[in-house]
């Protein structure tokens, strides 16, 4: 086929016509479309045309939510105080040392006075024949003896209490529970009283005749009053017991001093005091105007100051305090026979609740100074007992002499 002319194939062809010689066009060229070149417009859109497929990014997918570390950090592990000791584990080791160590104190708390009780002696007191019925509430003999047992000779001659006399009392109280206060009542030794087949005599008389059962045999006979529990301590059992809690607070009101009860010489005012300095103020008589009645009440203040110590937390915290003193209870009191460990401790309880708003302390109603007592007011004070109504007793019953106030004042 015959070459055309350049000028007749358009300008389109001077495009490639450079490429060959002249007359040298292949065939093939005549009958190829020419591809056209798109105007400029056209060429800036297809430059902005996307890129094939083969060449674009993928899609992001979506970020997943924040997923919480396990507790203890990446590794899952608790967090540690140091090497191979993770600090749970430490905790609940502290939790089982400590609970051991509670459980062990309970023990010790409890099998201490167990072991004592099996120490203590126990005293026959309950009268034979008829004695007053049952009555609501307990009421407790407390006898102080005048016996020097626990005492060397030594110790009886420094602090002036004598040889041992045998068989007497120089304290003895009523302590009444119940539904109202508790009452602490005295009865003076010199008190004028019947004792069973003895006549008329001094009530401490009953206890050297016959003991913790006449005692309160006679106490039964002349208040209709049923004594339940009993409770005996001896002049070395007031040293041993107020040694064992560290001493007391006595508060006396002059000067006192008394070379024949335990060389007592202290001070007025209130003062911590030892066992011998605390038996010398429960037993001087001769320092006051009237004697045997002050002692009395003097009596019930060391009584109720050593039963305060005793409770007090101090004893249940410090173990060496709470050995020595249940470890004191052997040499220091006696019990009655069927008196329980149990039983002791709420005897015990109830003599740190005798003062104040808590309790009453009083002397038994008498009409003088020889102790007799007074019939009509005495008998208004045993029927407050017997039925358990210390709650209704009146402020004009209870002194702490016993006399009435306005003999007292």
């Amino acid at each position: 086929m015959a070459d055309r002319p350049r000028g007749d194939r358009g300008e389109e062809s001077d495009d490639f016509d450079w490429l060959y010689p002249a007359g040298k066009r292949p065939a093939e060229d005549a009958t190829r479309p020419v591809r056209k070149q798109p105007p400029a417009e056209e060429q800036t859109r297809v430059m902005r045309a996307q890129p094939r497929q083969s060449q674009a990014r993928p899609p992001v997918p979506p970020s997943p939510p924040p997923v919480a570390p396990p507790p203890g950090g990446p590794s899952g592990r608790p967090p540690s105080d140091g090497p191979g000791r993770p600090r749970r584990s430490r905790a609940k080791l502290i939790r089982r040392v400590v609970l051991l160590l509670l459980a062990a104190w309970v023990v010790y708390l409890v099998a201490v006075p167990v072991m004592v009780w099996t120490q203590v002696n126990k005293v026959a007191f309950e009268p034979a024949g008829d004695r007053p019925d049952d009555q609501p509430g307990t009421t407790y003999l407390l006898v102080g003896s005048d016996s020097r047992a626990g005492l060397t000779k030594k110790q009886q001659q420094r602090l002036g209490t004598g040889g041992d006399i045998g068989a007497r009392t120089d304290t003895i109280m009523l302590l009444h529970t119940g539904s109202g206060p508790n009452l602490l009542m005295s009865i003076p030794r010199d008190s004028q009283v019947e004792i069973p087949g003895h006549g008329t005599s001094k009530i401490n008389a009953a206890f050297a005749y016959g003991g913790a059962e006449l005692l309160a045999q006679t106490i039964e006979h002349n208040t209709d009053i049923r004594i339940d529990q009993y409770a005996e301590i001896g002049m070395g059992g007031v040293i041993s017991i107020v040694n064992a809690v560290g001493g007391i607070t006595v508060c006396p009101k002059q000067d006192m001093k008394d070379p024949l009860a335990n060389n007592l010489d202290i001070t007025k005012g209130c003062q911590e005091v030892g066992g011998a300095t605390a038996l010398g103020y429960a037993r001087s008589r001769k320092t006051s105007s009237l004697g045997d009645i002050d002692r009395a009440a003097r009596q019930r203040e060391v009584v109720s100051a050593v039963g305060k110590k005793a409770l007090s937390p101090w004893t249940v915290i410090n173990p060496v305090r709470y050995w020595k003193l249940n470890h004191s209870v052997p040499d220091s009191f006696a019990f009655g026979e069927g008196a329980s460990p149990f039983r002791a401790a709420m005897w015990a309880m109830a003599m740190t609740r005798v003062n104040g708003e808590a309790g009453l302390t009083c002397g038994i109603p008498i009409a003088d100074m020889a102790v007799n007592w007074d019939d009509e007011r005495a008998e208004q004070m045993f029927e407050y007992i017997r039925t358990d109504s210390t709650d209704d007793i009146p402020k004009s019953l209870c002194t702490p002499s016993g006399l009435p106030k306005s003999v007292t004042g």
